[in-house]
């Protein structure tokens, strides 16, 4: 990809601003823009040929781009990171957004994921694009495991944590498992847990068993490793992703063009587990960050864009992410300050209840 810094250097003040002018353009119509509406706003008098020779020099520099022989000129993804990193002016929180989202802290409900779910919901709204947000993992040490038969192929883990937090969730076990199976997997796994957290078990599973290997049959060695599979960085990133206001994607003016777009994006929507492991790249740093277009491999053919921002617990560390999913011609001045008062809300949030 070529560098955007370097070409903003490229640029004198008459290309910067017929480049600034199509792009903001663009992301408020969605139309390409043309020579002759540019030399109304232009802040010195130009012709528009003298224009439309600007606006080629940015489509060969590979900023601009013609969609039809005679049409005026919409941003390459190129030219939209480099509007993003370089001319991008952020708007002010406005109070009625910001009231909308404080007004989701209202109400008695201690359950986390309930406050999420609310918090999603008035992202969405506000910004009317989707929103996704990415629950906390849940750290504490584990107390006890158990395994329940449900049938032939269903089964049931249950994990009680320390601070008193229950989880289940079912599975398919491998099978020909007993009663007794079931019990062994499970009084091994305990014997093992010692106040550790998931993520501990998880990382010494393989080292226990291999070292400890006669202490526990076939059966049992596969139920414990099928059993906890449920919950491996892929199952687990899963069940915490949250995703809210798919609808507002649809658009009224949207064409068949925009609609396939959009098929495709709710397949990617659907496929939660991926869109989870995405968002934790966020790990990496503080500060909202925005993906545009093929940046990142999981919305690359429908053309969307994510703007997105990490939240910390009362430890400052991060446990997970705010962002909202729309396509390109977002509004990103707008949109990047919600994002990050959502985060900073949902940080006080946990904090508060920690």
């Amino acid at each position: 990809m070529t560098e955007t810094p370097n070409l903003l250097e490229e640029l004198n003040d008459r290309s910067r601003e017929v480049f600034r002018r199509v792009v903001e353009g663009y992301l408020e119509s969605g139309e390409p823009v043309g020579s002759r509406t540019l030399t109304r706003t232009m802040s010195e008098k130009v012709s528009a040929a003298t224009v439309r020779n600007v606006m080629q020099d940015l489509e060969y520099l590979g900023l601009l781009d013609s969609p039809h022989v005679s049409a005026g000129r919409i941003p390459t993804q190129v030219g939209l990171r480099m509007f993003v990193d370089g001319f991008l002016e952020i708007g002010d929180l406005s109070e009625g957004d910001k009231e909308r989202l404080d007004s989701t802290l209202g109400g008695n409900t201690s359950d986390v994921s309930s406050l999420l779910d609310r918090v999603g919901s008035a992202l969405s709204g506000v910004t009317q694009g989707a929103s996704l947000v990415l629950a906390p993992k849940h750290e504490a040490p584990i107390k006890h495991i158990e395994f329940v038969g449900l049938g032939p192929d269903r089964a049931l883990v249950v994990l009680v944590f320390a601070d008193g937090h229950v989880e289940n969730r079912v599975f398919s076990p491998p099978p020909g498992q007993t009663p007794s199976s079931m019990r062994e997997a499970a009084n091994f796994l305990n014997a093992m847990l010692e106040g550790r957290t998931l993520s501990e078990i998880r990382h010494q599973l393989g080292a226990e068993i291999a070292a400890r290997r006669q202490e526990v049959d076939q059966l049992a060695h596969q139920l414990v490793q099928s059993g906890l599979a449920v919950w491996s960085e892929d199952g687990e990133s899963d069940a915490r992703l949250i995703v809210r206001g798919r609808a507002n994607l649809l658009g009224e003016e949207a064409d068949e063009t925009d609609l396939e777009r959009i098929r495709v994006l709710f397949d990617d929507l659907e496929r939660k587990r991926d869109i989870a492991e995405f968002l934790e790249l966020t790990d990496e740093g503080e500060g909202v960050r925005i993906f545009i277009g093929s940046e990142n491999k999981l919305f690359s053919l429908s053309g969307s864009s994510l703007v997105v921002s990490p939240y910390m617990n009362a430890d400052r560390k991060i446990v997970g992410a705010v962002g909202v999913i729309g396509p390109t011609r977002l509004n990103y001045g707008r949109i990047v300050p919600i994002v990050d008062y959502t985060a900073q809300l949902v940080g006080r949030l946990l904090s508060d209840r920690s």
